[in-house]
């Protein structure tokens, strides 16, 4: 007679119920779907089928931090968490910060040689927003930019606005210090003009200088919600972030952007992104770059 299994034993794992293995929580479709839903309505972002695993290798450690033994415990916490901090610290958890220092290189050429001279000539100030920071080596490298091609650039009105909705890569932007690692791709004369080395008893820290430090201004920022900001801006990187959107969202954002940028304003976006179905009105100029 054959031996009756759990009601929620998987067979992947022989006779092991799918909660009980490695001592994670089971994550069901039905959890699956909703938080992908809650995730698409509170900032816009696809969770797709196939990112169950994704969503539940990121969460499960915060459901171990909050005592929670289940999936569909934790949704039943966020729904009656009137002040939306479980929330926000849900998407902390499922939002991805992946970058580096001067990404993408070649716009930052770009930005060097051909729009920082055009801006240098029109004699005022200059305003440039980070939209999707992450944890601020964008802005930074934006900053050590303008400082070396802006002479007198401690008295000039040069503004960076440095946004992104995770409150937690947030604050390690603000802080400012980023291990060996991370400053590799830093350019060796950049990184002793521009940070102080601080050895630690486990490792080297590199801390961003106050000089390309007081130029960002950073701020928690949900880009499906309405923008505080009046702009206008002068460039606008938004980079590797329309890529978790569906199409209507990218329209309306790009027409935002558009609506933000100064008439010769460039909009920098992700290489493995293309604006051909929602560019509106901006006009190519190569590869991830646009100009109103």
């Amino acid at each position: 007679m054959a031996t009756e299994k759990p009601a929620n034993c998987d067979e992947r794992f022989g006779n092991i119920p799918a909660d009980d293995f490695c001592g994670k929580p089971l994550l069901n479709l039905k959890d699956f779907l909703q938080i992908s839903q809650i995730v698409y309505k509170h900032c816009g972002i696809r969770l797709n089928s196939g990112k169950e695993q994704l969503v539940r290798s990121r969460l499960t450690k915060r459901l171990r931090d909050l005592g929670v033994g289940s999936f569909d415990e934790y949704l039943k916490y966020v729904k009656a968490d009137k002040t939306a901090q479980e929330l926000d610290a849900m998407i902390d958890c499922l939002t991805t910060n992946k970058t580096s220092f001067f990404r993408e290189e070649h716009h930052f050429n770009f930005l060097r040689s051909q729009i920082l001279p055009r801006l240098k000539r029109r004699g005022s100030g200059l305003r440039i927003w980070s939209a999707g920071c992450s944890s601020g080596e964008e802005p930074y490298s934006i900053a050590m930019l303008l400082s070396e091609e802006f002479p007198g650039f401690d008295t000039m009105d040069l503004k960076i606005l440095a946004t992104d909705i995770s409150s937690r890569v947030l604050a390690k932007a603000r802080c400012g210090e980023y291990e060996r690692e991370s400053a590799r791709d830093v350019p060796s004369l950049f990184l002793a003009k521009y940070f102080s080395l601080i050895q630690t008893n486990f490792s080297a820290i590199y801390r961003i200088n106050d000089t390309p430090r007081k130029i960002v201004r950073f701020a928690r920022l949900n880009l499906m919600d309405v923008w505080p900001m009046k702009g206008p801006f002068d460039v606008i990187f938004c980079r590797n972030v329309m890529i978790y959107f569906d199409t209507s969202a990218q329209r309306n954002l790009v027409q935002k952007f558009y609506e933000l940028l100064n008439p010769g304003g460039y909009l920098l976006v992700g290489h493995s992104e293309s604006l051909l179905e929602s560019s509106g009105e901006f006009k190519y100029v190569q590869p991830a770059t646009y100009i109103k």
